[in-house]
């Protein structure tokens, strides 16, 4: 009798620390990833089966629809992502600025949590990532074939560098892995493996040579043809600037196009769209090719060890990527494809496989949401929510219905003039402001400033509203259509409430605080 009873309080102990097991996080991050180009989110691209792995994951874990960043920059969307904070309340707004210790909030709460904490890879926040355990990160965007790394336990920051040899999306696999092996196993980890690729200029490893060589790569319309694309903001009075704003795949950019940089001066018009475009989205392809099966590697690793079943996968890029839509390169811009992030979530023991959702999210609500997976409660410092109950196929309650956004930057680098605005489920609004945040004489010390070609301190203000249920591709411009009248000042209500509630007001730059003034009601509806 002694024996039954002992044996029976063995096992409901042994039940009991099972149950209060903390699941492993991984949390996988390309750069510039755009969701267009993975097969599960069906695109133009699906067909070409660029990413088996990844999509194998999506089928048996969730797949999320709506998932935006507020700022389509690589710094600032990182900053957020760990901050779970908004550009203002960290204090990222470009590239050029770090994210502050004591606000790499994630790993931080993880690791009171019981977590142990690790980065490996892109990190490109300007200053050692001491909230972690373990690092090794790219210098800045870092090299794509025989990287440098910074490492902990090799020195003071940031001379800790240590010399690989090989692809980086090779490299930090097997970083990753070697990570894995040795880590401590008296602990649940957190890890957040970040490639580089596919990050302009898509520097592939040779292996991929050959990969789409003799494949037709589906082309945007709106790559030759969207007469009632934009605004003045974006394309100048009477397209007076459509040569300058918004670098291009064809020859249209005077400056800085990909038919330049491959240097086919001699194609003009359509003919050099369509030769730069498949060299463009080759180049991309063999890039995202090399991070899907590096994936496959390292998911076969984690079957391999035992780690699959009790390991959240979490999959996303800092932001999106124009693959060509409105002959644009690069991201920065509010349009769907840049602002849209891929976003995908496998746990077996909660998340039915499978699954999708539309839910809106955005990245404020990534670190909030990884908390409360591993055990936590969102601190109230941070700005985003959790979504844990979506994952367990459950609604969320008072739930946001719309997302905001902003890019700060202005014609630097892309050409991309600075603007903010809103996204719900059903449409988009967006405020060309066009000016610098900095002001000017400040702004004239930047090396950017130095290095870019006719820089316009200020570009037309003007708004743009798109209906994406009727016009899911952003062709037509419906700002000063009478029928969205109503509609229209119901989302300014929201954008402006929004920028009060979330600390994204122009209180501190009264130039730019002028013209959100002078222009709120610029030319609406003008019948």
């Amino acid at each position: 009798m002694k024996w039954s009873i002992l044996l029976s309080f063995c096992f409901v102990t042994t039940f009991s620390l099972g149950q209060k097991k903390k699941p492993n996080i991984i949390y996988i991050m390309s750069d510039d990833h755009a969701s267009q180009a993975i097969g599960v989110y069906g695109s133009r691209l699906a067909s070409l089966n660029p990413t088996p792995n990844l999509d194998q994951l999506a089928n048996g874990g969730i797949r999320f629809d709506n998932a935006f960043c507020n700022n389509s920059i690589c710094t600032p969307s990182r900053a957020s992502i760990i901050s779970g904070q908004y550009p203002q309340t960290n204090g990222v707004l470009d590239l050029d600025i770090h994210l502050d210790p004591e606000k790499q909030y994630l790993p931080i709460e993880l690791k009171k949590l019981g977590y142990s904490t690790a980065i490996i890879g892109k990190w490109h926040l300007h200053i050692e990532p001491t909230a972690f355990d373990y690092y090794k990160i790219l210098p800045g965007q870092g090299k794509y074939f025989n990287p440098s790394f910074h490492e902990k336990g090799k020195g003071e920051y940031p001379k800790n560098k240590v010399k690989t040899e090989g692809h980086s999306s090779d490299v930090i696999t097997d970083v990753t892995i070697d990570y894995l092996e040795n880590r401590d196993k008296s602990k649940p980890f957190f890890l957040m493996h970040h490639y580089k690729a596919p990050h302009d200029f898509f520097e592939y490893a040779p292996r991929y040579e050959d990969y789409l060589a003799d494949t037709e790569i589906p082309e945007p319309s709106s790559l030759y043809y969207q007469p009632n694309w934009g605004s003045e903001g974006t394309r100048g009075s009477n397209d007076s600037l459509i040569n300058y704003i918004g670098t291009s795949v064809s020859d249209r950019h005077m400056y800085r196009n990909y038919n330049k940089f491959f240097h086919k001066d001699s194609l003009e018009g359509q003919e050099s769209a369509h030769v730069a475009y498949q060299d463009y989205l080759k180049r991309y392809l063999r890039c995202v090719k090399g991070v899907d099966d590096n994936l496959g590697r390292l998911f076969d690793y984690l079957k391999k060890e035992g780690l699959w079943e009790n390991t959240i996968i979490v999959y996303t890029a800092d932001q999106g990527m124009m693959l060509g839509e409105h002959d644009l390169q690069d991201k920065r811009w509010i349009y769907e494809e840049a602002m849209r992030m891929p976003f995908i979530v496998h746990y077996p023991k909660m998340i039915e496989a499978g699954s999708s959702t539309e839910l809106l999210i955005n990245n404020t609500d990534f670190a909030p949401t990884l908390i409360e997976l591993a055990g936590g409660k969102k601190p109230e410092y941070m700005q985003g929510k959790s979504f844990v109950k979506t994952l367990k196929g459950k609604e969320e309650k008072d739930w946001r219905t719309s997302t905001y956004y902003r890019y700060w930057m202005h014609i630097i680098h892309h050409y991309v003039p600075a603007h903010f605005g809103i996204r719900t489920n059903d449409y988009k609004l967006a405020f060309f402001y066009g000016k610098h945040y900095l002001p000017e004489e400040e702004f004239a010390k930047h090396y950017w400033a130095k290095q870019y070609h006719g820089i316009e301190k200020e570009t037309p203000h003007t708004w743009e509203f798109y209906d994406l249920k009727n016009d899911p591709e952003e062709l037509h411009n419906r700002y000063n259509d009478p029928e969205y009248k109503e509609i229209i000042a119901q989302l300014k209500i929201e954008l402006k409430k929004q920028r009060e509630e979330l600390n994204e007001t122009d209180e501190n730059y009264p130039e730019i605080q002028a013209i959100v003034e002078k222009y709120w009601d610029d030319n609406q509806n003008v019948e």
